[in-house]
């Protein structure tokens, strides 16, 4: 039950202090590449002088659900000033307080081995928080597993424009493609209107769609997830990193989720126009690793995420960062990563003979 009040707390908490700011800090965009606009908590006052933000503690009231029980209590909110920085929920909820000996700059991470199931690294992963755009990969995996006709022509409609996040989209209104290249281009790219227009032409629709989500959720025994877009956009949808890990497991098995996740570049005709997309884990073109399933996510409530699988010195591993902070951080604890654990083998080595 702690979890589900946290989960609770949070979103309350996001509600009240994040949704201004994150409107006008990023216009809310995925990880597809776009840099947020650079804002400040400073105030410019008379004669040009520059005078700080008041730092005086403001309170709201949060209705949270305990126990079943609805309970009123006192938050300190942030300002609503257009120009407050967002704060993600991971950082409301005190988790960037939990040190870690890889430093890593992730508030959540969650490291298993792929084949024995083995905890190989853990920090904050019970904590349910919110996915971005790692919700696609539940999206793709809901997708093929209804066997639906990757042929089939969709038609990109006003429904799919994002009207929480005001993100932008290269894929107009009217445009056209295959639901294999929707697919393709949500999972490489993180392209929002795709997701969307996938989870509108599920049979029963967007509704249909997202509770096909949540019960695939529990079959994989997801118990911290809960979905209500296909794209991620909505700080709703939330998971542990410990769920994201029997994701990545269930999406490994289907060959095209492997196969469009990690395609470093594609290119799309959307009725007689080609358009370019790269992979948004610029690690997939990278040498220096053999990555077989990934997906990256940005919201300002959920930072920077990454869910990744990854071969590292014979070693099938399911990698899960949740809410860092700094463009590259994510692919950074990923490296990180992937050096403690070839110490920890070497370290492990003598002893095995």
């Amino acid at each position: 039950m702690f979890k589900y009040a946290l989960a609770a707390i949070i979103s309350a908490l996001i509600a009240l202090s994040s949704a201004p700011a994150a409107q006008a800090a990023a216009q809310g965009h995925t990880a597809s590449g776009k840099k947020p606009a650079r804002h400040h908590a400073l105030a410019t006052g008379g004669r040009g002088k520059v005078r700080a933000a008041s730092a005086r503690p403001r309170t709201g009231k949060v209705i949270i659900n305990v126990r079943g029980k609805r309970v009123a209590s006192l938050r300190p909110v942030r300002s609503s000033h257009p120009l407050a920085i967002a704060r993600s929920a991971g950082d409301v909820a005190g988790l960037n307080l939990t040190p870690d000996q890889v430093g890593l700059a992730s508030n959540v991470a969650f490291v298993l081995d792929q084949t024995s199931s083995e905890v190989l690294f853990e920090k904050n992963a019970n904590v349910a928080l919110p996915i971005a755009s790692i919700t696609k990969l539940m999206t793709g995996l809901v997708v093929v597993q209804a066997q639906q006709d990757m042929h089939e022509m969709i038609s990109i409609t006003d429904g799919d424009i994002d009207y929480e996040k005001h993100t932008s989209s290269r894929l107009g209104v009217g445009a056209r493609m295959s639901r294999g290249d929707l697919l393709h281009i949500a999972l490489m790219s993180s392209e929002n209107r795709a997701a969307s227009a996938l989870g509108r032409n599920y049979p029963g629709g967007i509704n249909a769609f997202v509770e096909a989500m949540n019960a695939k959720a529990r079959q994989l025994g997801m118990h911290d997830t809960r979905y209500v877009d296909a794209n991620g956009l909505s700080s709703r949808n939330i998971a542990s990193a410990r769920d994201l890990a029997k994701l990545a497991i269930a999406a490994y098995q289907e060959p095209l989720l492997r196969e469009y996740s990690t395609d470093p570049k594609y290119q799309v005709d959307a009725g007689g126009r080609l358009m370019h997309y790269s992979n948004t884990n610029y690690l997939v073109a990278s040498p220096d690793w053999d990555i077989g399933l990934q997906k990256t996510g940005f919201i300002n409530e959920a930072g920077r995420c990454l869910v990744m699988q990854a071969m590292i010195q014979g070693r099938a591993v399911i990698m899960v960062f949740l809410d860092s902070k700094g463009k590259q951080s994510r692919t950074a604890d990923a490296g990180r990563m992937r050096r403690w654990l070839e110490q920890l083998q070497q370290i492990r080595a003598p002893g095995l003979g």
